[in-house]
Order: C-alpha cells, then structure tokens, then sequence
C-alpha cells in the first residue's frame, strides 16, 4: 500500500526571518505583502493577538504599536533559497519528493527502511530539517496524500503527537469525528456550504458519504477526495511541475503614477522581470496583455484599463516584451488619473522552439539567444537587477514599499550575516 508523508513548514516566512534574527523567537511578528499591503505570515504570538491573514497594516496599526508586534516586508530572495535548503534536505530521506509549494512537500515513503517505522522517520525528518536549517516543521503521514495533508493539520493543531502524525493510528483517526470538513485538502467554503444542508460537518462524516451523492453534490473531482479520504489513492506525485499556461508580473506602486513616462518605466521594467521568467521556464509567449488602474479604496477619480495583444512571433526576447508593452501602456494610457498598480499577463506559452513560427518572423541576426543569457547570466551571479534595459528605468519612484526589508542573508555577498568570536 502508498504511503505518504507531507512535511510543512510552521509559519514559514516568520521561520526563515527568526533564522537569522533569533531576537525575534517568542515575541508576536507578521510578514506583510508586497508594497507593505496586508499580513502574509504571522507567528504563533501574533495569531493569539487575534491578527488574521490578510488584514490590512493600517487597520492594525494601534494593535502593532501596543503590544510590539514586529514587522517585516517581505524577502522572497530569502523565503526562495530557505525553501530550496529545506527540499534538498527533504531529498535525503527519500527518493521522490514533490515540492507541493514553496513551504509544503509531498514524500513517496512507501519503501521505508526494515525496522524503521513511519512515524519515527517523521521525527527523524523534522528533527534533521531544524538542526540543518532552523526551519521548524510538522510532518503528516498517511495512505493517500489527502490522508496525508489531513494529518499534517492534525499535528499542527494537537501537541500530544509531538508534531508528527500517522493518520493510521487509531487515536488519530478518532479525532476526524471533531475535525471540521473545510479542513480536508479541496473542500471549499462553497462546498462545505453544500454539504452542511446534508448534515456533513466532519471528515469523518465526509468519508462515509454515499458516493452516489458526493458525486452529486461535489462532482467527479470530490469523489475523488472522499476516495483519498477513505484510504484509495488517486493523486500521484507531480515531480515535475506542469508547463505553466500563462504567467504574470504585477505590483501596486509604492506611490502613484501620474505621468506617462513612469508609467512606460513600470512596465519597461514589469516585461524585462517577464522574460526572466519565460526564460528559466523555457517559454515562450504568444499573447500580451497590459493593465494599470487606480486606488478603488480612496477618493481619487477611478479608472481601469487593458489590452492584449497577439504577438506576431512568440517570444521570450526582452527586447521585444519591453517594446510591446510599452507600446500597449501608451495605447491605453488616459491623463489625469493617478494609477496605483499595473501589470503584464503573458499566455500562450509554448515550449521555446515549438510554436508555430510566421511568416513574419523576426530575423534571428536581431534576436540573438546569446544574449539573453548573458544577460541572465551576469544577474544571476551578480543578483537580479545588475544588467537591465535603459526603458526600465533607474529612478523608479514607483518601485514598491519595503520599509522593513530584512537582508538577503543567503543570497547576496553583501548581506551575508558576520560571526564575531
């Protein structure tokens, strides 16, 4: 039989930033959103202060300054490469490993050691991820990932399992009596809406279900998670992730755009960010489209705008993504309105190479592959941002609010954290 293990990171970005500032254990800290927006991560000390995910910074403010709570802008850099040293750990302990996201990963234990039980190597795991990267972890285990998921939260929320639980043991799968039905992997708020008009509340009550009637009320994709839930594994691991379908750069400026020529600068800049990534998935685009707005949650006058865009050749060339949306931004720009955020959604991403190529096709003597990689070369030995187009710009009084950025300690030179004897 399957056996699945599914370690998650505890209140991860918070983790990663105590890592390096161990001031911060014990005391109520949260991690806010891009352009210091709203509460992403939230320590265990600032969930008791009642701090709910996503709330807004400003409709906290008296509530920080009272009780002194920390708080910190986001460090993806950081979040990125911690996340990246949990999962090699990870690999260690057993072959297949799908990385589920970046604070969560599925384990294939099904061919454990002789003499080596599941819930001992789940101790084992979470005991070796802290010791080599600080980073605290609960482990759930069980026949299906579902099953595995369902009791990862269980160990979180129930310190007798010493954050570990094997959904096999029979006090543990007691406690899916009193465990409430939202908290099952792919049941929804409308779904569990659905199910209450049935008297369905728990997953143990959930597992029981006619699947007649899971199949009526919550489609062939919740037979599927009740299956799971019973103990009849139907989601393999993804090891590889699937080719993306679209991908998107967006932000919410640190200040409004009132001029056009900031507003070609921010998305000069939101493009070349684009191609990075169409690059390292390599993918190409077939479609652009532009958007910038105003602030919905203020007085100023309101607008909202987008085009699209169907590229002649698909590219992944940031000369060219620059020059389109530029061009894009331009067509839709209206003065008199001060925009808060804007951003480029590319799709029809296709296999670099295997898209249909035209007639009209840009001569590759102007569309040199080299380079773009030496152009990403250079950023990514010497950090993002060393080598851009002159169009994004070097001012960029737009650029998002950080005011509480902590260091890159793993990824920059100069940040790097200093020992002193």
């Amino acid at each position: 039989m399957a056996l699945f293990a599914l370690v998650d990171c505890n209140n991860f970005y918070v983790s990663c930033e105590r890592v390096f500032q161990p001031r911060l254990e014990g005391r109520p800290v949260i991690v806010l959103s891009n352009n210091d927006g709203c509460a992403v991560a939230r320590s265990a000390e600032a969930k008791a202060l009642g701090i709910k995910m996503g709330t807004p910074a400003f409709q906290i403010k008296d509530l920080i300054r009272r009780e002194r709570v920390v708080v910190l802008s986001s460090n993806y850099a950081l979040y990125g490469d911690m996340s990246g040293r949990v999962d090699a750990v990870l690999q260690t302990f057993a072959p297949r490993v799908e990385n589920y996201s970046i604070d969560e990963s599925f384990l294939d234990i099904d061919d454990l050691p002789a003499g080596v039980g599941a819930a001992a190597l789940g101790h084992e795991m979470r005991a070796t991820v802290r010791r080599w990267t600080g980073i605290p972890t609960c482990v759930g285990i069980g026949s299906t990932k579902t099953r595995a998921k369902l009791a990862n939260h269980l160990a979180k929320i129930h310190p007798a399992f010493g954050g570990v639980c094997d959904l096999r043991d029979p006090a543990a799968q007691a406690l899916l009596a009193t465990t409430a039905v939202g908290e099952v992997w792919g049941v929804g708020r409308a779904y569990v809406e659905r199910l209450a008009l049935h008297g369905v509340t728990t997953a143990a009550e959930l597992a029981a279900l006619d699947p007649s009637l899971v199949r009526e009320l919550l489609t062939v994709v919740g037979l599927r998670t009740v299956m799971e839930l019973r103990g009849q594994s139907c989601v393999e691991l993804e090891l590889a992730p699937p080719a993306k379908k679209a991908t998107a750069v967006t932000r919410s400026f640190g200040r409004p755009v009132t001029t056009l020529d900031g507003m070609r600068e921010a998305v000069a800049f939101y493009a070349t960010r684009a191609g990075e990534k169409l690059r390292g998935a390599g993918q190409t685009a077939g479609h652009m489209t532009v958007f910038m707005h105003t602030n919905r949650f203020n007085d100023d006058p309101r607008r909202s705008a987008s085009a699209t865009m169907r590229m002649i050749d698909p590219t992944n060339d940031t000369r060219e993504l620059v020059a389109h949306a530029v061009r894009i931004a331009e067509s839709i720009w209206r003065d008199g309105f001060r925009y808060s955020k804007a951003g480029i959604i590319l799709n029809d991403l296709a296999a670099e190479g295997a898209a249909q190529a035209s007639l009209f096709a840009v001569p590759t003597r102007l569309r040199d592959p080299r380079l773009m990689a030496a152009m990403d070369g250079l950023n990514q030995r010497m950090g993002r941002g060393t080598v851009f187009p002159a169009a994004a710009g070097v001012g960029r009084a737009w650029r998002l609010r950080a005011e509480h950025h902590t260091p890159r300690y793993t990824t920059r030179w100069s940040d790097l954290p200093s020992a002193r004897a």
